[in-house]
């Protein structure tokens, strides 16, 4: 993936815990555009264990619910014609746990737009390691206006 992440692009002093580039304690994922929607690969260190071995639910959640967020931000920039994307934030998110997600594997997590209506966009997210459906989410993520405490969040 060698063009800049979204994150770094339009928001590189973040400090969201998820997805963060100026978070040193954070997961800083790094979103790349793929034909409608973002792909992100992660490694989990030990400290993301829910037991020896596999990834605590709540990380995982974190990389879905991000991920999807960058998705909706970078779905309403290119809908909208803008030259950067709005802020948005989480309305909700569902999360589908399959099976263990094992820790020493890269996460593969991919995101597609399953609709836009207005500021309002709904995700499909799908988290892979080793070729294998560990976890599944759906999202809804609105732009929000001056005055909301996130709108100036990534700058």
């Amino acid at each position: 993936m060698a063009e800049k992440c979204v994150q770094q692009e339009y928001a590189p002093n973040s400090i969201c815990f998820g997805c963060g580039p100026a978070n040193t304690a954070g997961l800083q994922i790094e979103s790349h555009r793929i034909d409608n929607g973002l792909i992100m690969e992660y490694l989990p260190n030990e400290t993301h264990q829910a037991f020896p071995g596999m990834i605590n639910g709540g990380i995982i959640g974190t990389l879905l619910d991000c991920h999807g967020n960058w998705t909706a931000a970078i779905a309403l920039m290119d809908e909208k014609n803008l030259a950067e994307p709005p802020c948005t934030v989480t309305a909700s998110y569902s999360v589908i746990l399959r099976r263990p997600t094992p820790l020493g594997e890269n996460l593969i997590v991919t995101s597609q737009i399953n609709e836009i209506d207005g500021d309002k966009v709904k995700v499909d997210l799908l988290l892979e390691a080793g070729g294998k459906v560990c976890a599944s989410g759906t999202g809804l993520f609105v732009a929000v206006k001056e005055g909301h405490p996130a709108y100036h969040r990534w700058n």
